[in-house]
């Protein structure tokens, strides 16, 4: 998708006046002056947060106690944001809850796979996955000791490998780098030919762009909700497992949560056959409180507007991009088209953590994936139009002035 304006300060400013979406910035906390392109890294925090969070330290935690269980649904707060969740993800309301992080979800799903397809052994990702997801579905293994191996194939090649060993093909929807996107739909269906599960990561899918898992008959997924869906830092998790799947196979992490009667306190674990009994240990409710704020807001968003405002911010970044910097040594390791990519895009540079520093000094947020990415995201509920263009001459002022020589932008730091 190509922007249909000339590209100038004035017509992008005049798109933020006329777009649909503009008055959902209002609603997030943002400094004057900063242009943020990291939400997809951390989503902006709610204003609504703040005084829900007071609210339920003050009143629910603070004065009513232990009687918010029941009194103010405590107890069923984890499901309730499920529900509201799968009407983002095209899931039914009892196939999501929110629990835990996104790692320990996909250990917990990863398992239940392996179960459902005892005569197979492997699971199968991409090579360049989140780190997490690989490290993850390694230790199970490790753990099972049973003979279960991780495979990895390429990108271009991962359906060849869908072989008849295969018990669950275990794969990120957008690539945490490039925002390339993957197709659920067709992948999933190779999967089921062949025999196998389908489990999807959709930690920079759900709130960035249409996903339907109960069209493309996914067996699973996770995600996470600090991104796009603005729960804040470590926001809890969410899990989705098929309606088909549930009470088929147990999860391995069999916590009080989980148990069909949890208040009866029974010696012997007795799951519920029902999406509860993907939770384990009692739920952080102040996380909880903070996450239903972001996906509150997001549920009042129309997706399809969301996502061709999306496409037009990353097509109007690399328009300027091409426009301005082409001089300066970045080369797009996002894919060439808007449709392609999720809501954010990605430039390689020998000296990208360099500059994104110097960036992060003049108030434009980004983020540095090594080794050499300089990775730039665009949350259409709060991003302008106006920012590409502040951004982009940001980068093409730090550039030319080469200040990403300073000293000081090249020590590294903990969290790039």
């Amino acid at each position: 998708m190509e922007p249909s304006v000339s590209l100038t300060r004035q017509a992008l400013e005049t798109l933020d006046r006329e777009d649909p979406l503009a008055s959902f910035r209002e609603e997030f906390m943002l400094p004057d002056g900063l242009i943020y392109l990291d939400g997809n890294s951390l989503g902006a925090m709610p204003k609504t947060a703040r005084a829900r969070i007071d609210e339920v330290v003050s009143q629910e935690w603070g004065h009513d106690l232990i009687t918010s269980w029941n009194k103010n649904d405590w107890f069923d707060l984890s499901l309730r944001l499920g529900t509201k969740i799968a009407r983002l993800i095209g899931a039914n309301d009892d196939e999501v809850v929110v629990s835990d992080s996104t790692g320990i979800n996909l250990y917990k799903v990863l398992c239940m796979a392996l179960a459902l397809r005892p005569d197979r052994n492997v699971i199968l990702m991409e090579d360049s996955n989140f780190p997490t997801d690989n490290y993850v579905a390694q230790g199970l293994v490790r753990q099972l000791g049973r003979g279960q191996e991780v495979r990895f194939a390429s990108r271009e090649t991962i359906i060849d490998h869908i072989t008849s060993d295969v018990a669950v093909l275990a794969l990120t929807q957008v690539h945490y780098k490039t925002g390339a996107v993957f197709d659920m739909d067709e992948i999933t269906r190779r999967a089921h030919e062949a025999g196998a599960l389908a489990c999807w990561d959709l930690c920079h899918s759900a709130g960035a762009i249409a996903v339907d898992l109960g069209r493309a008959r996914a067996d699973f997924a996770v995600g996470c909700g600090y991104k796009f869906l603005n729960g804040g830092p470590g926001a809890p998790a969410f899990l989705y497992v098929a309606k088909r799947h549930q009470g088929k196979a147990q999860q391995p992490l069999s916590g009080w949560w989980g148990h069909a009667d949890p208040f009866a306190f029974e010696r012997d674990y007795r799951p519920t056959k029902d999406i509860r009994q993907l939770q384990s240990g009692t739920q952080p409710i102040l996380s909880l409180a903070a996450l239903e704020c972001g996906l509150d807001i997001m549920g009042r968003a129309d997706m399809a507007l969301l996502r061709t405002k999306s496409m037009a911010l990353g097509a109007s970044f690399k328009a300027l991009m091409d426009a301005h910097c082409a001089e300066f040594g970045f080369t797009l390791t996002s894919p060439q088209r808007a449709e392609d990519r999720a809501s954010q895009i990605a430039y390689t540079h020998p000296h990208g953590y360099a500059i994104m520093q110097a960036l992060i000094a003049q108030d434009v947020i980004g983020d540095f994936r090594a080794p050499d990415i300089l990775r730039f995201g665009f949350t259409p509920l709060y991003t302008r139009y106006q920012d590409m263009w502040n951004a982009v001459m940001a980068i093409k002022a730090v550039m030319t002035e080469q200040s990403w020589k300073l000293p000081q932008y090249a020590t590294r730091t903990k969290v790039t």
